[in-house]
């Protein structure tokens, strides 16, 4: 059963630990590893958090690059949640994806941390161009399950919500969670671990909206190819990564500031529970 108190969070893994999708490189980025750590500090005054994550990293450079630093923070609580850009990739194998991910399970849980993960939503469902790889993201879940039940890691099962289809959960790019995507899996997180305040309402579906027309769902698809899927494709070929010359956001163990508005790394929002943007936020 994981603890009640927590003194020490730190999150590694890749884009979507990094917060890509809720807010930007402007104003900062926030994400569910924030959103995760205000509802904690809620619970743990006095707790520190850092944010090892990178985005465009795989799985074995997560491991590589960011568990040996974690593991210097002492850290009794980690979040470990990766795989999706090695789902991308050709030659994608789920064993292996999931292994590299146990071997961070294991590290951390030797160390005495709890670790908690989430399984990922079948993004084939919010773009359709992403359905051919719905057999990989099942094989990665299923191997990813099995792994943490051997190293006593906390499961999010945010892959088998219903909610996580609706494209209001996520960014315009539909490979991060948006703004109320990240809230929702800082929720789930929360009630895996057993966060006191927390509960099942961020798996509860959104107010029904009526369904786009058939050109408007054209229009946006076309969009989508042009703004998102032919640049990454780019990438790809370039041997380039989102994530090159970046580093961590929150590299240090630094306060939660409950009620603090935004100020740069050290200081995040916080309020009762954890808020949610209007419903028909992106």
């Amino acid at each position: 059963m994981p603890k009640a108190e927590y003194a020490r969070y730190v999150a590694i893994g890749d884009s979507q630990t990094e917060g890509v999708g809720d807010g930007d490189d402007t104003v900062g980025l926030r994400g569910f590893a924030d959103r995760l750590a205000e509802h904690l500090a809620v619970a743990n005054p006095g707790l520190l958090y850092a944010n090892l994550a990178v985005r465009g990293r795989l799985a074995g450079q997560i491991v590589a690059e960011q568990v040996e630093p974690a593991l210097a923070l002492r850290p009794d609580l980690v979040t470990v949640i990766a795989g999706v850009n090695d789902l991308l990739r050709p030659g994608f194998d789920a064993a292996r994806v999931a292994g590299r991910l146990e071997e961070a399970f294991a590290a951390f849980a030797a160390a005495g941390a709890q670790v908690a993960t989430a399984t990922v939503p079948d993004i084939g469902r919010i773009a359709p161009a992403a359905r051919p790889l719905r057999p990989r993201l099942l094989a990665l879940n299923a191997h990813i399950r099995e792994a943490a039940a051997r190293h006593g890691v906390v499961v999010a099962e945010t892959g088998l919500s219903d909610v996580a289809a609706d494209p209001r959960l996520w960014a315009v790019d539909r490979l991060h969670a948006g703004p109320l995507g990240h809230a929702r899996i800082a929720a789930a997180l929360a009630e895996a671990l057993g966060v006191p305040g927390s509960d099942d309402s961020w798996s509860h579906p959104l107010p029904h909206r009526p369904a786009p027309s058939a050109l408007r769902t054209v229009s946006t698809e076309v969009a989508w190819a042009a703004g998102f899927l032919g640049p990454w494709l780019g990438r790809r070929l370039r041997g380039r990564s989102s994530g090159d010359g970046r580093s961590a956001k929150r590299p240090e163990l630094l306060p939660v500031l409950p009620g603090a508005a935004v100020a740069g790394p050290a200081v995040l929002e916080s309020a009762p529970g954890i808020a949610e943007p209007a419903p028909g936020a992106p």
